[in-house]
């Protein structure tokens, strides 16, 4: 991918080496630097480093905003988008829902964080499009692999570090360092005070929460008809009220409130004022029918599951989930044991098997759900969804886990049409 840049004695840029000509210089970065001999055989104007690139690409020109974390990223980084947008600001936003810029989709959804380049590019068009700030998750592959190399943060937030992609980390050890690893520099950060494997450099740290003292803090909270807190900023006391559920969201919603404050010069009152505007990510607990009430949410770890669920706890669920092929295998039984801690009945099924056996991936989750248990099983995702409608009665709440807003079923090398939510709609007509 070139891309070409006014005003500079080069007229394009490029990571791809094989894309250099006279006219193209050659950005390097961490994963590309072995190619920088290829460049130049291909004619590179020049070779730059990814350090020299923030003032070509204007990201000295916007606050750029980095959010971190096992769960929560999607929806912190859209409530911080929201807020921010909602307060008069001019705003873009990268991450698993695609790329956003002051308030209309500029690409549809990608990595969590793109390459490098990708993401000087949205940077570039966000500066052009006159905003002065820059919302972007950033997932743990980004760091290992460097996506975000070059890149100055004004604010980085952690929001969570609970058990996921062990199949690249290899180790929980090797996956909490890496999530880390981000905090390490003397840069403004925002760290949730109430996640015990968060290790940072605490210059510049600031620090969110609500059972731990902390920067900012929760000091009661409702989480009927939605949620609802009372948060203390030193002396300042603010309350705020959203239609979202769930106390996990407690959490986003006290962190995009707390990045927003310390990246704006907005009162901490009228941030709390605009929270009610946001209501949620599609996909994120989103109520796809009220009678029966069905629920579709993106939970695909142990930690996320357990959120959800017991977000729900008041109510009998029951629960229809999946894990993914190629991915990490142990966190399978732990879904398994989690689902049947909250759930009334389980219903265990495919979630983008990928090229592995979806029966040996069943066979996995199974081995944390004891005999006692009430489990239906079908690999075909649709049946399991139909059974679960079919069973449920009264004010009980069908709960669909793993895919959320995903619009696909990934089947060996095929991507098939499938979304959760579309499916319960076609079912219920049907019935």
């Amino acid at each position: 991918m070139k891309i070409e840049l006014p005003s500079q004695p080069f007229r394009f840029v490029t990571e791809n080496s094989q894309e250099c000509d006279a006219q193209t210089a050659f950005i390097k970065t961490k994963q590309n630097e072995n190619y920088v001999d290829n460049a130049k055989e291909n004619g590179a104007h020049s070779i730059i480093a990814a350090a020299g690139v923030a003032k070509l690409f204007g990201l000295d020109r916007i606050k750029i905003i980095g959010i971190t974390g096992t769960n929560g990223k999607t929806t912190t980084a859209s409530a911080m988008y929201s807020m921010l947008l909602d307060l008069g600001y001019k705003a873009a936003m990268q991450g698993t829902r695609g790329f956003f810029l002051n308030d209309t989709v500029a690409e549809g959804k990608s990595l969590t964080t793109p390459s490098v380049l990708n993401t000087y590019r949205h940077i570039y068009q966000a500066v052009a499009a006159g905003c002065e700030y820059f919302v972007m998750e950033v997932s743990s592959h980004a760091s290992v692999q460097k996506r975000i190399e070059g890149i100055p943060f004004a604010l980085k937030i952690l929001t969570n570090i609970t058990q996921d992609h062990l199949d690249y980390h290899k180790s929980l050890e090797d996956y909490i360092y890496v999530k880390n690893s981000f905090f390490q520099d003397e840069s403004k950060k925002l760290i949730n005070k109430d996640e015990p494997r968060a290790e940072f450099n605490y210059k510049n740290a600031y620090s969110y929460g609500s059972e731990n003292p902390s920067t900012y803090k929760i000091m009661a909270y409702s989480l009927n008809n939605g949620v609802s807190g009372v948060l203390k900023h030193f002396e300042q006391v603010e309350s705020f009220n959203s239609p979202m559920h769930g106390f996990f969201n407690l959490y986003n919603l006290n962190a995009a409130i707390a990045g927003v404050h310390l990246v704006t010069d907005k009162k901490l009152s009228e941030i709390c004022e605009v929270v009610d505007n946001f209501a949620g990510v599609s996909g994120r607990m989103e109520k796809v029918s009220e009678k029966p009430l069905v629920i579709v949410d993106f939970a695909h770890t142990p930690d996320g599951m357990e959120q959800v669920l017991n977000a729900l706890r008041e109510k009998e669920i029951l629960v229809v989930f999946g894990a993914g092929g190629d991915r990490d295998v142990s966190k399978r039984p732990m879904m398994g044991k989690v689902a049947a801690k909250f759930a009334k009945k389980i219903y265990v099924t495919s979630d983008n098997p990928r090229s592995e056996d979806p029966d040996l991936i069943i066979e996995d989750i199974l081995k944390g759900i004891d005999a006692g248990n009430d489990v239906y099983v079908d690999v075909n995702r649709r049946k399991a969804i139909a059974q679960a409608l079919n069973d449920q009665q009264g004010e009980e709440i069908v709960l669909i886990l793993g895919k959320g807003d995903e619009t696909y079923q990934i089947i060996y090398d095929q991507k098939l049409p499938f979304d959760d939510r579309e499916v319960v709609r076609e079912l219920l007509k049907e019935a």
